[in-house]
């Protein structure tokens, strides 16, 4: 195992979603981050997330297993967890339980305090909260969900790997943890600084699909070809705009008011007329290699073979299963080879001799 986190252990409560991906971006990098997983089950190399990592089955409802998880995350100094809050305290496992080193990652979607603190909830109803959803989708219609990338993986994942980061940092200097709470209202929140930035100075609409980035603007959005497939369209800069003017045989003189709302839905009709007239791949020939910012819209089956995408390997097949290859790319501490999932449990033997051995030496 090798990458610019190989050193850094990381404990991982298993749970779902943002947690395990939040562990697998770890593994990825080279950190060596072990499951505590409540059964055992087969391997399954379909499950992505659970790509590089180690996996221990304890019983956490025994003294015996509540005793080896707490000497498993003292030794690591970092664990995640997504339960509701309270459910490790129960457990025995709360920040108050381990080492005052211990890096305490919680990551939820309403996060550790407020009214909705114990409620349930998932990706779309945190995302609601946030403003966020209610700016998404057209005006017609309730507003779509966008995956779960946003509130999950955006809001939650990536600020629970910011702040276990920047915890790891604090504590080179105070010697201490801390807990890192992850709210996903929170992440999404932060997230929307350039939103708020445009409600501030008068530049956004409540209206959906009515302001420059929310599919309103004509040059800002995706448009249907002769052959059922999309085009995405996004040259925000004049200079971007002319080219997609002269690319898709448009009027050159849209360039001069391009950013007047009052034109945008009569030429939103004009440009679908435009890019219906050609099938995706036509229009693919037509703008790649400019700056005219226009690229399809591709499946997941068909992204792996773009020839960017090919050239840079960002979509890789280990063992049969298509999966993204590590990100971000390191110039120097590249990390090795994706290690398949291992089985639920399939390292509890060798990580209880570990600890066995590290108690002997103690």
């Amino acid at each position: 195992m090798s990458g610019p986190l190989k050193g850094l252990e990381v404990i991982e409560m298993a749970g779902i979603g943002p947690g395990p991906l939040a562990g697998q971006l770890l593994a990825d990098l080279g950190a060596d981050v072990i499951v505590i997983d409540r059964a055992e089950a087969p391997a399954d190399k379909t499950d992505v997330n659970r790509r590089g990592k180690r996996s221990v089955f304890l019983d956490l409802k025994s003294e015996e297993g509540r005793s080896t998880a707490q000497a498993l995350i003292n030794r690591a100094g970092i664990v995640i967890e997504g339960f509701r809050p309270g459910v490790m305290e129960r457990l025995g496992l709360g920040p108050d339980n381990l080492d005052e080193t211990v890096i305490f990652g919680r990551i939820t979607g309403w996060g550790q305090d407020g009214p909705l603190s114990q409620s349930a909830g998932h990706d779309i109803n945190y995302l609601g909260l946030t403003g966020a959803l209610a700016a998404m989708g057209t005006i017609d219609n309730p507003p779509p969900p966008p995956l779960n990338l946003v509130a999950d993986y955006g809001g939650g994942t990536m600020f629970l790997l910011l702040g276990i980061l920047a915890a790891v940092f604090e504590r080179q200097t105070s010697g201490k943890g801390q807990v890192v709470d992850a709210a996903m209202v929170d992440g999404v929140s932060a997230m929307m600084g350039l939103f708020h930035t445009f409600k501030a100075r008068g530049a956004w609409s409540e209206n959906r699909a009515s302001n420059l980035l929310d599919g309103g603007a004509p040059f800002y959005r995706c448009y249907r070809t002769k052959d059922d497939l999309f085009m995405s369209v996004g040259p925000l800069e004049p200079q971007f705009f002319s080219l997609l003017l002269e690319k898709a045989g448009l009027p050159a003189e849209h360039g001069v008011d391009q950013n007047d709302p009052a034109t945008w839905a009569e030429r939103a009709e004009l440009y679908a007329q435009a890019f219906a007239s050609k099938t995706q791949a036509e229009w693919s020939g037509i703008f790649s290699g400019t700056d005219a910012c226009v690229a399809p819209v591709l499946s997941m089956d068909d992204a792996v073979s773009h020839p960017h995408m090919a050239a840079r390997q960002t979509l890789i097949e280990v063992n049969g299963v298509l999966q993204a290859a590590p990100a971000p790319r390191f110039s120097r501490s590249k990390p090795t080879g994706i290690t398949t999932p291992k089985a639920m449990g399939g390292d509890t033997a060798a990580i209880r001799q570990e600890l066995a051995e590290g108690s002997k030496a103690g």
